[in-house]
């Protein structure tokens, strides 16, 4: 398995709106610009995060986003579903059945196995919060944390 790259600049972009001050919005385009990420493909990610009610979107001139909810409430795990899908990582193609030339169709013997790896990878997510990356930033990289705040400072919109 191998994660795609939105989920990580997802949640990068969530960070950054936790440190915007109420009532202020970051433009989409300054966020790509600031991930390095394609800003047509960095608008994908943006809708699928309004839909999941994670950031909320403020259209015109002086728009941008912001967050919906308290960066505590949001779990990284929110954030992955947001962009992922709810889709079990492991789907068997039936290879145990093809080479033992098994005619039940019954369980492969590694569903069970991937179902438990997928349940602790869940769970392991869903205790990490914005909120709880952000502490942990912050503690490990504090003068960084302050330019990229300096950063924000100049790019948002009140």
């Amino acid at each position: 398995m191998q994660m795609k790259t939105g989920v990580e600049q997802s949640v990068y972009a969530i960070l950054m709106l936790n440190m915007l001050p109420d009532k202020a919005v970051l433009p989409g385009e300054a966020i790509s610009q600031q991930l390095g990420a394609s800003p047509t493909y960095f608008q994908k990610l943006l809708r699928k995060l309004v839909s999941a009610d994670l950031i909320t979107s403020v259209p015109g001139v002086k728009g941008g986003f912001r967050l919906r909810k308290k960066p505590e409430d949001i779990r990284i795990y929110d954030v992955y579903l947001a962009i992922e899908g709810q889709q079990s990582l492991y789907s068997s193609s039936g290879v145990l059945h093809g080479i033992l030339d098994l005619e039940d169709e019954g369980c492969c013997l590694l569903t069970e196995l991937m179902e438990e790896a997928e349940s602790s990878w869940k769970s392991v997510l869903k205790r990490e919060t914005i909120a709880s990356l952000y502490e942990e930033i912050k503690e490990n990289y504090q003068s960084k944390v302050q330019e990229l705040q300096d950063w924000i400072q100049e790019k948002m919109v009140l």
